[in-house]
């Protein structure tokens, strides 16, 4: 067995598809040499299921029977996983076989970090926003490491996990469905002193939104800004103090009208239905919140 051979037998690569089957070849030619893949199906309307048996027939396949969001998906794939370390990995990123092993060489040489993130290019090669302080702890950066960094928050379309250093805090909150669930599990790990490390010598391609196409995309873009409302009031509501989702829900359905009344006048349907998104998801936190006293 060769180095990287028996480097990529140390890591499960776990991937989310909904409606990704468009992603599944370049997918499979990056995972093709990587012994253990697990993908997780969040019950798509697509043909990603098939294309994934053909494509990746020596994957374990996961097919949820409604989609219960990416960090349950995840959860589930982690929870039957036997390698040491697990590489989240969107359908959207490019990851070439010998970044993966790079990835687990270095994380092998690093016996006290839980997780490492590389650094993620956008599709014109720019750096993006994938690593930073947690939130309240400084203006982020992004682009500025040159060797390994100790950070506090790490996006997790590619994040190699420690499963058993990461154990003690758990994996992922299922109350965040989609949206802020890596930021939850990073500020978690960050509170309990188990360090992020940003490796930016391992850099990947990330096409962003990238992962999810489908027959209705407007509903896609309103279950977007839907989620992505629900989401930060959650997290508000777990980190912040008290009342603090209470007061943030308030001042972002004051938000959201004014967004929806803007978007209204603009020529963008997409940006439309993310907006009418946001606001019915904050309608209806409200509309719960004052049910329950």
């Amino acid at each position: 067995m060769d180095k990287r051979t028996a480097l990529l037998d140390r890591v499960t690569v776990i991937t989310v598809s909904y409606n990704s089957a468009h992603c599944l070849p370049a997918l499979a030619r990056a995972l093709g040499a990587c012994p253990h893949v697990t993908l997780v199906d969040n019950a798509s309307a697509d043909t990603t299921l098939a294309e994934a048996r053909r494509l990746l027939p020596h994957a374990r396949l996961i097919a949820l029977p409604r989609n219960l969001g990416y960090g349950a998906a995840n959860n589930a794939a982690i929870e039957v996983a036997s390698t040491p370390y697990v590489l989240l990995l969107n359908p959207d990123c490019e990851a070439r076989p010998e970044q993966i092993a790079e990835l687990v060489a270095l994380a092998d040489a690093d016996p006290a970090t839980a997780m490492w993130v590389p650094q993620l290019l956008g599709s014109a090669g720019a750096p993006e926003l994938n690593y930073s302080m947690p939130r309240h702890h400084g203006t982020p950066r992004t682009g500025a490491a040159d060797g390994p960094l100790c950070v506090g928050y790490a996006c997790a379309a590619a994040l190699l996990i420690h499963r058993e250093r990461l154990a003690p805090v758990g994996f992922f909150d299922t109350r965040f469905f989609l949206y802020y669930e890596d930021e939850d599990l990073c500020l978690r790990a960050f509170q309990a002193r188990l360090p992020i490390v940003v490796l930016p010598q391992v850099r990947l391609t990330h096409h962003a939104r990238g992962s999810v196409r489908g027959p209705r995309p407007l509903a896609a873009e309103y279950l977007r800004g839907w989620h992505h409302a629900q989401s930060k009031i959650t997290f508000a509501t777990k980190h912040g103090p008290a009342g603090a989702g209470g007061r943030l829900l308030v001042r972002s359905v004051r938000r959201a009208y004014a967004q929806v009344a803007l978007r209204a006048l603009l020529p963008s349907p997409r940006l439309l239905a993310r907006a009418w998104g946001r606001l019915q998801g904050l309608r209806q936190l409200l509309k719960e919140q004052r049910a329950h006293g």
